[in-house]
């Protein structure tokens, strides 16, 4: 039995965010924030999302100038990481993952946090967290521990797209950073929702303003 259905991946694309935009209310975002939360409707399909994003406006310039710099991406789970389109990266940035590292059972006994938390505390000791790209879609505990460590330390991510998924700390911690007096570029989707696909998407899409391609120029 035959059914019809679009079978180009390009068409499908093309048709996903003509959907999108007609449904969804996007006239608060400026061009270029516009163009992330596009792809963020389209990663958890559901233009509801729009109306609980919360950014600073210069948080998609600050974060492409990052990584036009070289700058590296944080992440704080393997979900996270292995998201990310490498060949959408300007200058061929590392993303880090330390989720995995031997180190962080020890350090979070330690100190009686989390894993996630302890690998925030990495990032920083490693000198990595300054000017960084922070992309949180996991772990409420790894936002919440950024603000400390940038606090603490005067480390400054260049941008933090801090989208974490849950009903224990996740909405808190984004209220945290939208609250925040750190000045941090930022982007996040308020309340419960988000997860590991909604912030790669928003990476992904900081990383290059192609939406048809996984191509970056």
């Amino acid at each position: 039995m035959a059914h019809e259905y679009i079978n180009n991946g390009a068409d499908i694309y093309r048709e996903s965010f003509r959907i999108i935009r007609e449904e969804s209310d996007l006239e608060r975002f400026p061009a270029d924030v516009e163009h992330v939360v596009v792809r963020m409707i389209h990663a958890a399909a559901d233009p509801a999302i729009a109306a609980d994003i919360a950014f600073t406006p210069g948080v998609v310039a600050a974060a492409r100038a990052a990584l036009e710099a070289g700058a590296p991406i944080l992440c704080d789970s393997s979900m996270t990481a292995t998201g990310i389109i490498r060949s959408r990266l300007p200058r061929d940035n590392e993303v880090v993952c330390h989720i995995k590292d031997p180190r962080l059972a020890e350090l979070a006994a330690e100190h009686g946090t989390t894993k996630t938390c302890a690998a925030v505390d990495l990032w920083a000791a490693e000198g990595l967290l300054d000017g960084s790209v922070v992309a949180i879609g996991n772990a409420p505990t790894a936002l919440f521990r950024v603000l400390e460590v940038a606090a603490e330390t005067g480390q400054r991510p260049a941008a933090v797209v801090g989208i974490p998924v849950g009903f224990v700390g996740a909405a808190e911690s984004k209220d945290a950073l939208v609250a925040s007096d750190l000045g941090l570029e930022h982007l996040t989707l308020l309340g419960r929702r988000g997860g590991s696909a909604v912030t790669v998407a928003a990476v992904n899409a900081i990383a290059s303003m192609d939406e048809l391609t996984n191509l970056h120029k």
